[in-house]
Order: C-alpha cells, then sequence, then structure tokens
C-alpha cells in the first residue's frame, strides 16, 4: 500500500523543478485569487495590493520563483548539448507560445484596464530574457556576477529616456509605469541567470537534487508545473468570471 511519502514513478522530466513550478503557480493563483477578492470589495478591510508590503513582498517572491524555475528549466534543455546549437526548433516553439500569449495579455488587459495596461508584463519580460540567457549559457559560473549585475544596476542607472512605454521594458526608469504588471529585463534577468547558473551547477555537481525521485503527495504539483502556461492564461478570467457570476446571483 503506498503512501504520501512513496516517490512517484520517474517520469522523464524533471519533476522535482515541474513541482516547484506548480507551487510557484499554486502561490500565484492565491495571490491573483486575493486581488480580484479585493477588487470587487469582497476583502474587508480594503487592501492596497500596490503599497502595502504584504502583498509587494509575495509579488516579488512569486516572480523571482517563476523566473528561478525559468533558468532551471534552461539549464536542463541545453544540458548534455555541448557543440550542439543554442535555439533548436522546441525552443522556438514554446517562444512562440510564449510571445503569443503575451501579447494577448496585452490585449486583454488593456480592454479591461485601458489606463493601465500591461506592455511588458511578466511572459513579455520572459519572452526577452529567455532569448538572453540562451545566448549566455556558455559562460558558466560568470553567470554568477552577470546576474548580480543585471540586479543591481537599476539601483545605480535611472534615466528618463527609459520612461516611455517603448523603452520601459529595459527596466532603466526613474518611476515605474502605471501598469497591472511590469517585469523589466533589468533586474529580472538576473533572476533567470541566477536560475541557470544553478542549474548548471546542480546538473553537473548535484544531479539528483533536480532528477531525485518524486514523493507522491507532490506530484500534484508536478502535473500542474507542466501546464504553467496554459494555467496562467486561464486561471484570471475564470476567477474573475466566478467572482462576477457570484456578484450577479447575489445581487
Amino acid at each position: 500500500m503506498s503512501t504520501a511519502a512513496t516517490p512517484a514513478a520517474p517520469s522523464g522530466r524533471f519533476d522535482r523543478l515541474d513541482a516547484l513550478r506548480g507551487l510557484a503557480i499554486v502561490w500565484m493563483a492565491a495571490f491573483h485569487f486575493s486581488f480580484d477578492l479585493n477588487d470587487f470589495h469582497v476583502l474587508i478591510p480594503f487592501q492596497n495590493f500596490y503599497a502595502d508590503p504584504f502583498w509587494t513582498r509575495q509579488r516579488v517572491c512569486i516572480v523571482s520563483l517563476f523566473l528561478l524555475c525559468a533558468g532551471l528549466g534552461q539549464a536542463t534543455a541545453l544540458h548534455g548539448r555541448s557543440g550542439g546549437p543554442q535555439f533548436g526548433a522546441r525552443f522556438w516553439r514554446r517562444w512562440g507560445q510564449i510571445a503569443g500569449c503575451a501579447v494577448l495579455v496585452s490585449l486583454g488587459s488593456a480592454w479591461m484596464f485601458p489606463r493601465s495596461w500591461i506592455s511588458f508584463g511578466v511572459l513579455h519580460g520572459m519572452a526577452v530574457m529567455l532569448i538572453l540567457a540562451r545566448l549566455a549559457a556558455p559562460l558558466g559560473g560568470w553567470l554568477w556576477p552577470l546576474g548580480a549585475l543585471a540586479i543591481a544596476l537599476p539601483q545605480w542607472v535611472q534615466q528618463p529616456f527609459f520612461d516611455s512605454r517603448w523603452t520601459d521594458w529595459v527596466g532603466l526608469v526613474t518611476h515605474k509605469p502605471v501598469t497591472e504588471d511590469y517585469v523589466p529585463v533589468l533586474p529580472w534577468l538576473g533572476v533567470m541567470l541566477w536560475g541557470l547558473a544553478a542549474g548548471q551547477w546542480l546538473l553537473a555537481h548535484r544531479r539528483s537534487v533536480l532528477a531525485g525521485p518524486l514523493p507522491r503527495v507532490a506530484a500534484p504539483l508536478a502535473g500542474l508545473g507542466r501546464w504553467s502556461l496554459t494555467f496562467y492564461m486561464l486561471h484570471q478570467p475564470l476567477l474573475i468570471g466566478a467572482l462576477m457570476a457570484w456578484r450577479w446571483l447575489h445581487g
């Protein structure tokens, strides 16, 4: 008889990484549901998701976890490809899905939030950063200081030139733009590069950390993590739709 601690059967994937990504998804969904409840004035007292450190720090942690997972994922995708191409058909297929969903997010947010629509959110950022991470992957151990530089640079350099919608994606802004989601290349590229560097080191020295068996209790998280983009695109429309239906039913 199996127990919750019994390892799940290997799937040919890095199930532990999928589970970590699934954990990020659950945390994100809980955060967004709290935001939606607040937006529908269900939470009392009213919460300021844009300024309250309790919420803003959670957002930083959630985005960081997603980008770390993305960096780890790039390390596993490139592992064993010494001398092989940095960009293959599989990469561009997945990249096209992310970029296409980023466009849909912009269009949907422009309809719902015309004054604060998303021009460069997490999917837009990931689409750019994935290409940069692939190009930087051969740097190996130099990814650590390069990531640190990417994280620190916006603290040292801010220029009004980068404050427009056309340039704020770089991240060297003097003030955060008015938008529902903003994940610029700097400093967030640094987090993905650290994930890539950590993945390369783990695969070379502690492969079992990523490739080891997964406890059965975590199997649902791994399954969710394999469908992260689909979940990301569907969860908010479903949550908002459910809240609108609840409001309509309860007058």
